[in-house]
């Protein structure tokens, strides 16, 4: 058995998600214990305690406790989200946005998880812009941030899905900048200790070839029919939002077509948590373990 553990509710994690509505991994005759997330942050420790197997997450959490322990062997084997889920919604339209003007507004970002901020950031030294010289809100949460547009305490906020959908529904919000379009950059993937993937190499390879079925799914699915699959993790979010989410993450394209984890994503973020001064940075061959993927692209097992 693998005790799986997600690390927050999130939209852009339908891929992970999918796979357990759907019986992908019980297909692939592994039996699989979802733990709900208990805290931002929290899944690296339970891998640590020997509480939980595999958590998914951000490659961030993987640096940032390389950063941490010396005897962090933590490794990411599985990618679903291959591009950043966030997104720059104002309170009027801006269709000619260029990433240089937010240096003249009033900015709310995300305050419950560091990656989105950090590879923003980074977006602004490319484009010449001094980061601290922005004026930032840093502290609220996301529903605070909302509050703030609508009360037009703020001219625009950053969000994930379905946060923004619901801004853009009611007509308070616009989008400015959806993150994906700055290309690849590794969100989120399954990731261990390096001792779990030789212990139980053979549940974790029918794990991925689980997610790797999803994937083909996934992508051969109407929007529709996967917004039903994962209502049951935001039973609070009206259906057609959700639907609406859904359909501008997937043709943001932020989910791979295969559980492989690409060098030049990995190196977007890691370059965004170095020039962030978050982390040092931990080398790709040391972070990352295709060997599983590489497998089960290569066995190519059919969709679900």
């Amino acid at each position: 058995m693998i005790v799986l553990q997600e690390s927050l509710r999130g939209l852009f994690y339908a891929p992970y998600y999918a796979a357990l509505a759907l019986g992908a991994y019980e297909q692939e005759g592994v039996e699989v214990r979802f733990v709900p997330a208990a805290d931002f942050g929290a899944a690296p420790d339970a891998l640590f305690s020997g509480a939980t197997d595999v958590a998914w997450g951000g490659p961030m959490r993987v640096n940032q406790f390389y950063e941490q322990r010396v005897d962090c062997d933590l490794v990411c084997f599985g990618e679903a989200v291959t591009r950043d889920p966030f997104l720059l919604v104002g309170r009027t339209p801006h269709p000619d946005f260029a990433i240089t003007d937010l240096a003249g507004v009033r900015l709310a970002t995300v305050s419950e998880v560091p990656t989105p901020w950090l590879c923003l950031q980074h977006d602004l030294r490319l484009a010449g812009i001094d980061p601290a010289g922005i004026d930032r809100v840093a502290n609220g949460t996301m529903a605070e941030n909302m509050a703030a547009l609508r009360a037009g305490k703020v001219d625009v906020v950053q969000l994930f899905q379905p946060l923004a959908e619901e801004l853009i529904e009611d007509g308070s919000g616009h989008v400015w900048y959806a993150a994906a379009d700055r290309g690849p950059c590794s969100y989120t993937s399954f990731y261990a200790r390096r001792a779990l993937l030789a212990a139980k190499r053979d549940e974790l390879r029918r794990l991925v070839r689980g997610l790797y079925r999803t994937q083909k799914w996934l992508h051969a699915q109407p929007v529709a029919m996967l917004a039903e699959t994962v209502w049951r993790y935001f039973p609070d979010v009206p259906q057609p939002r959700l639907a609406a989410a859904l359909d501008r993450y997937k043709a943001l394209g932020i989910w791979g077509r295969s559980p492989i984890l690409p060098r030049d994503g990995y190196e977007r973020l890691k370059d965004s948590m170095v020039s962030g001064g978050f982390v040092k940075g931990t080398d790709y061959a040391i972070a990352v373990d295709n060997s599983l993927a590489d497998a089960a692209v290569t066995e190519d097992p059919r969709g679900l």
